[in-house]
């Protein structure tokens, strides 16, 4: 009998998912031996050198406000005031890639969220990505080259076709593989106890 997987649908620097990461965590412990767990990144925008219009800098500040306050979830606000920010994911998910190779896709993910939130850096400046990477004991000529690959860009535009196949609204999502049955499950950002149940109840 082949196991169910669960998909969960992230992006590096989506705040949502840094605001869903504790509970998340819980969800990933109590499942890990019952199923298997993809990670799948999704994308949010791709490749741009432009600065981000002032009007959508104010529209995420306020977001990441809305997190703080919603799950207590913490923030450094300086990166608005250090960092000159863009609209540009992309690289991130490209060094979840390249982190997943080497076995360390979550060690990356924790280490691009904090340098971002945490951190006041930018994830979407290679330099930052590369620093991340040495910081968990990759190589980082090796991860460098990987991170400007074709082959890795062709590996993320793959993952991105999957993600967008499946039956998700955004990020963070979680869906349900069972026997080629695609179920989406709903995101609870506070407590994972009803997660990990329905879950439970859909692969008996």
């Amino acid at each position: 009998m082949k196991r169910a997987t669960l998909y969960y649908v992230y992006d590096p620097m989506c705040s949502w998912c840094w605001g869903y990461r504790p509970t998340w965590q819980l969800i990933e412990s109590a499942l890990n031996s019952e199923l298997n767990i993809e990670y799948c990144v999704g994308g949010l925008a791709p490749d741009s050198q432009e600065p981000m219009p002032q009007e959508m800098q104010q529209g995420l500040q306020q977001i990441w406000h809305k997190i703080a306050q919603q799950l207590g979830t913490e923030f450094n606000f300086d990166f608005w005031e250090l960092c000159q920010p863009r609209r540009s994911t992309y690289p991130a998910c490209r060094a979840m890639l390249v982190a997943r190779e080497a076995g360390l896709e979550q060690e990356m993910l924790k280490g691009v969220q904090q340098a971002y939130y945490l951190q006041a850096k930018n994830p979407s400046d290679n330099k930052v990505l590369s620093e991340v990477a040495m910081s968990i004991g990759m190589d980082q000529v090796s991860f460098n080259q990987q991170l400007n690959a074709e082959s890795v860009n062709e590996q993320l535009m793959k993952e991105l076709a999957l993600s967008r196949q499946l039956p998700i609204n955004g990020f963070p999502s979680l869906v349900l593989n069972v026997d080629g049955e695609l179920t989406p499950i709903a995101i609870d950002y506070q407590q994972s106890i009803n997660t990990v149940a329905t879950i439970r109840d859909l692969i008996k």
